[in-house]
């Protein structure tokens, strides 16, 4: 059976791979006496506002939720979405041309290639970033172009590793700051540079901003502070993370309306929109709403500072995450050799809890996991106590 070969780019996906251990994990007899502690997914473990559900509920029975949703539809969630960005950003926004929802923001990141980009286009993507915005890239058959991110310094994106032929022919930059996966709030200077390399290149730029609320240090910062993004920059927001709503898949995009535009096309025949009844919740979240991710942002920071302290203790070395949800680890001394999706395999079934190698974040994510502080104290508390025996065991 022919197999397209743009599959091979895209590998089995790092969460396919992570979620196939864990199942072999669960079928083990090692289940019965560690229960899993799945601690390498960014699904917080926070309940939303009861408000939103509630108003989901009451929406869903109404016969409007049941059928398919065009894009006029979405109106009222535009409106509301184009509210809350002028009173973030205090940025006016056109919620007729300059809006779009989207089925989670993985979803918008992974269309737009396919919007902007011809096979064989070159497009920059940070390494190690999330993989929608390399995957993306793939199915719309562009060329990879991977910017290294180094730790000494401080994941930065060095630009000026790229030489003047490659920033020429570059047809699109996908950035996300805060990042993850390392944990790094970043900085709005950091997108500045980025715009005005795409100005240069009359290319577009792409901003993934999910944890916009939730950076633990320093401002994040966002695409719609940046000159030039009405002409060729589209920022991504979703309600997973800030609003704990990861499972209903609610997002949306805001950039110059021939990329809105764009993306709606290939959205056209893809999907339509969610239920007016999950949009309904949306629209709450940002009416009734709008400073709840800024609140979680104290519990994480708790979470995190704890986990560090634990985690030092046990013998990792711990960096300071500046964004909530994750802490970005340097593989342990005692699994040096065995690399990062080895080192998780080993530590899952050794200790029972689960992590993300850092390898399927990109090349440059080799020597790392991602840990996500997506459970309450005591049971990070206990990952922790697992972790620290599985590696003391290791060295005996």
């Amino acid at each position: 059976m022919p197999i397209s070969e743009r599959l091979g780019q895209l590998g089995s996906g790092v969460f396919g791979r992570v979620d196939g251990e864990k199942r072999s994990y669960r079928l083990s007899q090692q289940q019965q006496q560690r229960p899993l502690i799945d601690l390498s997914l960014g699904s917080s473990d926070f309940k939303p506002p009861a408000r939103l559900l509630q108003v989901m509920a009451e929406a869903i029975a109404e016969p409007p939720s049941s059928r398919y949703c065009l894009q006029a539809a979405t109106a009222p969630f535009r409106q509301a979405a184009a509210a809350w960005l002028e009173g973030r950003f205090g940025v006016p926004v056109d919620p007729e041309k300059e809006i779009l929802l989207l089925v989670g923001s993985q979803e918008g990141t992974a269309h737009l290639p396919l919007a902007v980009l011809n096979p064989g286009d070159p497009a920059l993507v940070l390494d190690p970033s999330y993989p929608s915005h390399a995957g993306g890239v793939a199915l719309a058959s562009g060329e990879l172009v991977r910017l290294p991110l180094l730790a000494d310094q401080g994941w930065r994106p060095a630009f000026e590793q790229l030489s003047d032929e490659q920033r020429r022919q570059l047809r699109l930059l996908v950035l996300g700051y805060p990042h993850n996966p390392t944990a790094t709030t970043g900085s709005q200077e950091w997108l500045e540079q980025a715009m005005a390399i795409a100005k240069r290149s009359d290319a577009v730029l792409a901003h993934d901003n999910p944890y916009v609320d939730l950076a633990l240090e320093g401002e994040a910062p966002a695409l719609l502070r940046c000159d030039g993004w009405r002409e060729r920059g589209i920022e991504f927001f979703s309600f997973s993370k800030g609003w704990c709503l990861a499972g209903f898949r609610l997002a949306f995009a805001v950039g110059a309306p021939a990329l809105i535009e764009a993306l709606a096309r290939v959205k056209g025949v893809v999907d339509f929109n969610q239920s007016l009844a999950l949009q309904a919740g949306a629209i709450a979240a940002l009416q009734e709403f709008p400073d709840w991710p800024r609140q979680l942002c104290d519990r994480y920071r708790q979470r995190r500072d704890h986990m560090a302290e634990l985690l030092t203790a046990a013998g990792w070395t711990v960096p300071n995450s500046s964004m909530a949800l994750y802490q970005w680890l340097p593989i342990p001394e005692p699994l040096h050799d065995l690399g990062s999706e080895a080192a998780a395999q080993w530590l899952l079934r050794s200790s029972g809890v689960a992590l993300t190698p850092g390898v399927g974040f990109g090349p440059s994510g080799e020597g790392w996991l991602r840990l996500a502080l997506v459970a309450d104290e005591p049971v990070l508390e206990q990952a922790s106590a697992r972790l620290r025996l599985a590696l003391e065991q290791r060295t005996i």
